[in-house]
């Protein structure tokens, strides 16, 4: 099988940060209330200009830069957003032309907080069947657009931003195992309604109320930490390997308790979760991709390292990836025979 490296990683956050003291101007809320409750410190917000696309081209553009790769290089574009710039064109096109990326492909992967994982794991059957040998993925958000700022329930914990990964075909890494799953018949814990929704029996749409982010937060709470810990232990079983074999994990950014709710689930120390929520609260299908490009930049993921990534989104959506870390794309001498047992 193709295997697949990580040619290179970038990240773009908002110049304006909000902080919990802010926040306590707007709802009856406090900033002890939100660290004790969710871990969140301060989230980033996009500015009146910005949007998914162009928070996206940022963090693309210094994922192709790590990857010291141009534009033109990469044949197919995936962006998992759940806050698109309209309803079409895609935001992968947008991304595509404002990349100058003439000979690339592209679309939108909508699972909400799953969206990147989503997209990561169809980019990684393109590489590995040898239809496409360089990749850009993508998650990016502006969930301030869809937030609603009288509802401390939910405007305290998310917050805009973007990741990138260049994928490109390889001899070693890449995904060992993934599993995706969902339930619409959970829809109510986590939904936004649109402009194409059900009517009433005036024509009207739903109030606006609904068309921003709704969330039951102690159903979702307890949904996350199980749905999340059972999805990285099928996937790596589906890669052959055991919760001991995991070097890093990389869980959704949604709230700090769920995060430790997972590490201490799978029997994972929390030394090996990568945590960055508290710093930019949930940005939804970019929180993946901006951690995996922190971590890299502070020479946290080394050769070889199995990440396990997981995630769990509005639809509901839900899923995780044991990810074999690669820049180089060369297997290691020591893990080789191990390598070989667990594609076998």
């Amino acid at each position: 099988m193709i295997g697949t490296r990580i040619a290179g990683l970038g990240h773009y956050l908002p110049e304006r940060i909000v902080t919990n003291a802010e926040l306590e101007k707007l709802v009856a809320t406090s900033d002890q209330w939100i660290r004790d409750r969710t871990g969140i410190l301060e989230r980033h917000v996009a500015a009146p200009h910005e949007t998914s696309s162009s928070l996206a081209i940022n963090a693309a553009r210094m994922a192709l830069e790590d990857a010291r790769l141009n534009p033109e290089d990469i044949e197919l574009i995936l962006v998992g957003t759940t806050t698109p710039d309209g309803m079409f064109p895609a935001t992968a096109s947008l991304v595509q032309d404002g990349l100058g990326a003439v000979n690339a492909g592209g679309y939108d992967v909508s699972a909400a907080c799953m969206g990147f994982l989503s997209a990561l794991s169809a980019a990684t059957q393109y590489i590995a069947t040898g239809a496409y040998k360089r990749v850009l993925v993508c998650g990016s958000e502006v969930l301030s657009r869809i937030l609603n700022w009288e509802d401390r329930g939910t405007c305290v914990l998310f917050g805009d931003g973007a990741g990138a990964v260049v994928l490109e075909a390889a001899e070693f890494g890449g995904s060992l195992g993934f599993v995706l799953h969902s339930d619409g018949s959970k829809k109510l814990a986590l939904y936004a309604e649109g402009p194409c929704g059900p009517r009433d029996a005036d024509g009207n749409g739903a109030p606006p109320h609904l068309c921003m982010i709704n969330m039951d937060g102690p159903a979702m709470f307890k949904l996350a930490v199980q749905s999340m810990s059972a999805a990285v232990r099928e996937a790596t079983l589906k890669a052959g390997l055991t919760i001991a074999d995991i070097d890093v994990l990389v869980p959704h950014q949604a709230n700090m308790r769920i995060i430790q709710g997972v590490s201490k689930s799978l029997d994972l120390p929390m030394e090996k979760a990568l945590v960055t929520v508290h710093k930019y609260g949930n940005t939804s299908s970019a929180t993946i991709p901006i951690a995996l490009s922190e971590a890299s930049r502070e020479g946290r993921l080394d050769e070889g390292a199995r990440l396990a990534l997981c995630s769990i989104g509005g639809g509901l959506s839900w899923g995780a990836m044991i990810l074999e870390y690669s820049r180089t794309g060369v297997a290691p001498a020591a893990r080789s025979g191990a390598l070989a047992e667990a594609r076998a």
